[in-house]
Order: structure tokens, then sequence, then C-alpha cells
């Protein structure tokens, strides 16, 4: 190969110098204007914006891509603040250069700056909003951004709800528009799938308050919707609230530098130990921002060697402590689609007789290019397949990830498109898996003590045989004249309305333990029965008598033979008054309102082991929907007659008649009676939530009710007639052991003469002083003789063949 000469070789350096130089000054720029917020609640350009001049540099050294322009970058710190955002907009508008597209960071500032581009024609494509408000054609027409929508992670948690089996959730936000919309649309969502928000919270700047309320109100899942500066608040707050722990599960943004709870923040009290235990286990819903997949994309780097570069340009600052780096190739990727974009439309704005350096805030012809551009960008970057939905935002997969030893793992990824789970099962729990979405509450049905139910019962069946007894013995023996004179029907219907109060003890202690719930109103309806119709029956017969008495022998202006005058038949027509009455009233009462089971609800108690559950004890209840009207009823007309009956019974106390000879005793039962009805009444309603006590005070107050009703009234009488039984045999004994005189003869054996009494000696004949002669003829004794001696036998009658001297003076003794 000949070499060249000197003069030749300096010709052609001097061309080749000369030509690029030419290149140079053929190449317009394109201007676009961004904001990075460098601090403030997200200062994702600390990373970002590094990794947007990685893209430029790029972009515009390839020959490819816009051949003729150069992108030049002019931005500012918004801080992540509007008011900030407000100021920088109107200098980024009204100075030169005209910029072609604007690139604005957090949703605060993006809604700002969307809103507003519209009046000028700008094409607005944001590399970290997520607010969902921004996904609306009509407010923001000209807004793109490739951070995906924070509504991307709704149908995320959705799924994760499910997985868990959670049905109940609890929110807490910070008060922004992005945190607003985003929990408007998880409510839709879970609304739809079936799960409750039952605690919903907010703040401004201090999150205390509403943390105690999650606290108080047992929020167990909580969704977190907040920046990374209000999270340390939240946090320290959920340490001191112990809102943390193996019966919690926190659901956070997954945007958040890894350390971010490791950050010292003058702002809150807590030590590093006490955020770590604080935020331990909680799990984050991440866009998957970084392309897991080796590919060399559009700008023919893999996502590992655009963090190799983006780590050197940063200048080895740890990633953990850099805002904004899991959002950097969000950034690289938004420079791309808008380079791919303008590249795109400079052949259809050159059909049209436009360029791209033409373009001005009037020009609609050549934004509408950008925007049909913008709007069909699908390329491979380094965050994955960038690709834009109708509403301009970044459709992407989920990334699941749990806080594990104070690290964040990988659980899990989501593709919303295609509704596909993918799960690793590494997912670790404080306790034994996922927590109760709320406190378990086990309802506990509170029964009658069976001890105490079997002791009651037992009382009452011996109460029952002691009323069938003194029914029995009042039947055998009603013709006995002292029991006639008690109104002895009476005392029948006392014995069995004693027996049916008693048979209202098994009915009272009868619960669910022993019947289903809906057989239980046929208890309620026994119970009442039982009670209302054995009172009529016992009390109204002791009334009776205690009323008649008092009505007809206390007149003191009447004769003596009417006073003593007095008809059965107005006594068993006062009893059927009364059983009409209450039978009335309850037939009434059982078919307007009758009675049902309702449920008591206690406090709930905690069990003595560490268990995330609460005990719901219940009683069951006889009710009716106006239970408090009957009951007053029933009661006032009840206790009139108590109270009655006490008045009564004080003034027949002095009274001694023989028609109805046992009033006393009556008068007696009565007070006894009345006492512990009028106790009992109100005892019972008080008592009614604890069930042992009231079975306990009304059954007692029952069996000693019928005990001493029928000891009072059956039990002098039966001794009365075990004496006069006795008296009886006791004459029948000594009858049959003494011994007849024989007829007067000579015994010659002896030394004296037996003295004799013949049947012609009128005065052997003479019966004691004051008792009439007796008859000794064929007719028959007295019938008074003859029922004191119905236990005779037959051939001791005293007739005509043995009246003589021996059993004359018998007959008187």
């Amino acid at each position: 190969m000949a070499r060249l000469s000197r003069p030749a070789a300096l010709l052609l350096f001097a061309l080749i110098c000369f030509s690029c130089a030419a290149a140079d000054k053929k190449k317009k720029k394109l201007y676009i204007g961004a904001l990075f917020p460098m601090s403030g609640g997200w200062p994702g350009g600390q990373a970002c914006l590094p990794a947007t001049q990685m893209a430029l540099q790029l972009v515009n050294k390839r020959t490819d891509i816009l051949p003729d322009y150069e992108l030049e970058l002019i931005h500012y710190d918004s801080m992540c603040d509007p008011g900030e955002a407000t100021k920088l907009l109107y200098d980024l508008l009204y100075t030169e250069p005209i910029k072609v597209v604007l690139m604005p960071g957090c949703s605060s500032v993006s809604t700002l700056v969307a809103e507003a581009a519209r009046m000028w024609n700008l094409i607005v494509l944001s590399y970290g909003s997520s607010s969902p408000a921004l996904s609306n054609r009509q407010r923001f027409p000209t807004f793109f951004r490739t951070h995906p929508s924070a509504t991307l992670h709704n149908p995320t948690r959705v799924q994760l709800f499910q997985k868990w089996k959670w049905t109940k959730i609890a929110t807490i936000q910070q008060t922004t528009e992005v945190f607003t919309s985003t929990l408007d649309d998880l409510e839709e969502r879970t609304k739809e799938a079936g799960i409750d928000i039952s605690v919903r919270q907010s703040f401004l700047t201090d999150p205390a308050v509403a943390v105690k309320n999650l606290k108080r109100q047992d929020a167990r899942i909580i969704v977190g919707l907040f920046y990374e500066t209000e999270a340390r608040k939240v946090f320290c707050e959920v340490y001191k609230e112990k809102l943390y722990g193996k019966k919690y599960v926190w659901f956070l943004i997954g945007w958040y530098a890894d350390n971010w709870f490791k950050i010292k923040d003058p702002s809150i009290n807590c030590t590093l130990e006490q955020m770590s235990e604080a935020v331990e286990g909680h799990v984050t819903t991440e866009i998957v921002m970084l392309n897991p997949e080796t590919v060399r994309g559009a700008s023919k780097l893999t996502s590992q060697e655009f963090l190799t570069q983006l780590m050197s340009k940063l200048g080895g600052k740890n990633p953990e402590e850099t805002g904004g780096f899991q959002e950097a190739p969000l950034a690289y990727d938004a420079v791309w689609a808008l380079a791919l974009a303008l590249n795109k439309t400079v052949g259809p704005l050159k059909a049209r007789g436009y360029r791209l350096e033409d373009f001005n805030y009037n020009n609609r012809d050549i934004t509408s290019e950008i925007y049909r551009a913008m709007n069909t960008s699908s390329f491979e970057g380094v965050s994955g397949h960038v690709v834009f939905d109708a509403q301009g935002s970044r459709m992407a997969w989920t990334l699941i990830e749990q806080l594990q030893g104070g690290s964040y793992k990988k659980i899990g990824y989501y593709d919303s498109t295609k509704g596909n789970l993918s799960w690793y099962g590494n997912d670790k729990w404080i306790g034994q898996g996922p927590p109760a979405d709320q406190t378990v509450v086990i309802e506990e049905f509170r029964y009658l003590s069976q001890r105490l139910f079997v002791s009651m019962s037992v009382f009452a069946v011996v109460g029952i045989l002691l009323g069938i007894v003194c029914l029995t013995f009042n039947i055998y023996n009603s013709r006995v004249r002292y029991i006639q004179n008690s109104q002895p029907y009476l005392n029948n219907m006392t014995a069995v309305g004693c027996m049916m109060a008693l048979a209202a003890v098994f009915p009272l202690g009868i619960d669910g333990l022993h019947v289903h719930r809906r057989h239980f109103p046929v208890v309620c309806q026994f119970r009442l029965w039982l009670i209302g119709l054995g009172f009529s029956l016992a009390y109204g017969s002791m009334f009776t008598k205690i009323w008649w008495v008092h009505t007809v022998f206390t007149k003191k202006d009447e004769k003596k033979e009417k006073r003593k005058h007095l008809d059965s038949w107005k006594l068993y027509a006062t009893v059927g008054v009364l059983l009409s009455v209450d039978v009335l009233l309850l037939m009434i009462w059982q078919i307007v309102d009758p009675l049902h089971v309702t449920v008591e609800k206690f406090t709930r108690e905690a069990p003595k082991e560490d268990l995330d559950v609460l005990i719901q004890p219940l009683l069951e209840h006889c009710s009716s929907e106006k239970m408090t009207t009957w009951l007053g009823v029933v009661y006032g007309y009840k206790g009139l007659l108590l109270l009655l009956g006490i008045f009564l019974a004080y003034e027949t106390k002095s009274v001694s008649t023989e028609k109805i000879n046992d009033h006393r005793a009556v008068g007696m039962a009565i007070y006894n009676v009345a006492v512990l009805c009028l106790i009992t009444a109100p005892v019972t309603m008080i008592l009614s939530s604890q069930q042992d006590a009231s079975f306990a005070f009304a059954s007692l107050a029952i069996i000693f009710s019928v005990y001493i009703t029928l000891v009072v009234l059956f039990i002098p009488k039966k001794e009365e007639r075990v004496s006069e039984l006795r008296n009886q045999l006791s004459e029948r004994h000594a009858l049959r052991t003494r011994k007849p005189p024989s007829t007067i003869t000579q015994n010659q054996n002896h030394s004296f003469p037996l003295l004799s009494v013949t049947l012609s000696d009128p005065k052997s004949l003479a019966p004691p002083p004051g008792y009439p002669a007796p008859s000794c003829d064929t007719h028959p004794a007295p019938q008074s003789f003859s029922n004191s001696s119905s236990l005779y036998q037959a051939d001791n009658k005293i007739n005509v063949n043995n009246c003589h001297t021996s059993r004359l003076q018998m007959l008187y003794k």
C-alpha cells in the first residue's frame, strides 16, 4: 500500500475535521423541560436525573435515532412540592428556548404540569407519577408516564387478600390526591371481591391519631398509602401502639428505598431497633421496574449493565440511601420512549411540510404527531416491555416482596393483564401463619349449671310426690267431718296448683343444652302456662277461702244463722273466675305476641391462653316484642291479689268458723307465698343475665312456697287424723283385753262371795250423771257412735243379745 505524502495526509485530516464540524453544525437542538425532586416527600431525582442524562448521551450518539437532532435537558428541583413546581413551570414556559416535552416527577407536580400543558400544546411524559387521577384523558389529554398507575397495585393486593382468605381490611393514607384516588379504586375492587374495608383513616402530617384509631378498632390487615418520610412517622407510632407482630400485616408501597426505616429522621423519636421491630414482616407491592430477563432492548443495554453504569454515574453512593434508585430504569426508558417517538414523527411531519424544530406552543399539528407516536410506542427497555394503555399509563407486572430479617425478599409476581400469580412459597410469618383479618370471635352459650338443675329438680320431684300424698289423703278422707269443713275440693285445687308450679321448675332449667333452638319457644310456653295456671289454682283457692271468710263471717249486721251459711258453689265460682282471667290473659299474650328466643350478648372475654380469639358469651332468653308490657300487666294483677290476700288474712285472723275451719292455716300460707313472690319477681328480673342465680332464686321461691303451703294446710290434718286413728285403736284394744263378767254363781273355791248385779236392779242400769239412758232394742246404735266404732268387729256391736251391764258401763266410760 502506497504511503501518503505529508501534504496529502494533512489535507485528508482537514477534510475529516471539516466534515465533522459540518455534521455538528447541522444538528438541531430539541429541548426537554424536566422537574426532578431532589428532596421532599419523594426525592426521586437523586437517581432519576443521572439515569436520564445517561439515556440522553446514548441517544445523542446514535445515528439511527434523530440523526439531525440533539436532545438537551433543562431541569430544576421541584422538591416534590406543587407550589414550588408552579413557579418553575412558569420559568420553563416563559423563558427561551421552547421546550418540546415536559418531564415532571411526583404525582402532585405532574397533576399541575399535565393540566396546564394542554394550554401550551405540550406533551407531558412522567417517569415517577403513580396517581390514578392522572389516568383521565379528558383532564390530561397529552399525558403519558412510564411509571404505572398506583391502581396497578390494587389487583395484586386483592389477589393476596383472597389467597390468604382475608375479608376485612383497614387503610391509612396520607391526604394527597394520589393516595386518595388509589384508595377509591381499591375500595371498588375489594367491594367486587366481597372484601370489606372496615376502617379508613387519613392524616395530613401527624399520623398519631390515625394509628391509635386503627388500634382501637382492632384493625389487623392494614394497607398504608403514604410517602417515605411519612412512612417513618407512621411506623414510629405503630411501635408505640404495638400495632405490629404476629397479629398484624401491613401492606406498603414498594418504591421506598430498601433501608427507608433505617434512615435517621429528626421528626421521629424511635430508635433503629424499634423501627426494625415495627416493620418486620410487612408486604410490599411494587411495579416491576427492572427487566428480570437478560435481553438487550432499544438502548442495547441489559438491565444489569444499566445498573452497573448507573452505579458508576452515582459515584459509589449507597443505592439504598439514594432516592429514586428503583425508579431510575423508568426515567431511563422515558428518554428512550421520547426519542423513539420523536424519531417516528420526522417522516410524517416532513410529508406535511413540518420539522421538529418548527415546534411552538401554538402548533397543534406537531403536537398531535408526537402524541400519535407516543401512543403507539412499544419497545424493550431496561425496565421491561414499554407500552402505554389508552389513558397513557404504563402496563407492567407487579413484584411482591416481604421484609424478612431486615431485608426484602421476593415472594411472587402478579400479571394483572392475565390474572396470573406466580408464587415462590417463601413467605414467612411471625406466628403459625398468616394472621386472621380480625379477632376470631367464638360464640359460646352460657348454660345453666347441671348440678344446680339436678338439685332443684330433686326438690321439685319430692314436692310433687308430697303433693300427690296430700291430694290422695284429702280425697280418701273427704268424708271426715273436720276435713269436710275445710272445703276439701279447694284444698285439692291447692295441691294440684302446687304440683303444677313445681313442674314449672323443669322447663325453667331447660335451655339450649337440652333442646334445639327451634324447639325452645315450646319450652317458653310451658314455663309461662305452668307457672300461671299453677299460681291461679294454688293461690286462687287459698285466696277464695280467705275472701269468703272475710265476706261472710265479718259482717256484724247480719243474723247469726245467715253468717254461718256459705254455699260451696260460690267458692268454686270464685276460683273459676280467677283461673279464667289467667287463661284469657295467657291466650291473648300467646296469640298477639308469642314468646320466642332472644339471645343476649355479653362483653367479649379473652381466653387464658395466648390465642388471637375472643369469647362472645351468649345467653338465651324467652321474650316477646312487648315483654315489658305483658310482665307489667301480669305482675300488677298478681301483685294486687297478693297484697289483698295479705290484708284479708290479717283481717280474718280472729274469725272462728266451722265452715272453713283451716282459714288461719290458709292465712299463714298466704303470708309466706305473698312475701316470697313479691321479693322473687323483681329480683329475677334484675338477675336475668345471670342464669344460675336467676334459676336458683326462682326455683327456690317456688319450692319454698309450695312446701310451706302443703305443710301448713295438710300436715295438721294428717296429724289430727293419725291421732284419731290412734285413739280408736287404743279403745279397740282396751275392749278386747277387758275380761267380761260371768253370771251370778257361788264359787266354792273362794273364801269370799263375788259381787254381782242382777238385771232386776234398776240402779245398776242407771247411766252416769249427765249421760242419756241407752236403748237396748233391735235398733242400731246412733250414727255418731257407729262412726267412732267403725273399726270394731261385728260381734262387738251392742244389740239385744249383748246389752248387759259390763258393756253398758264401758259405753259411757
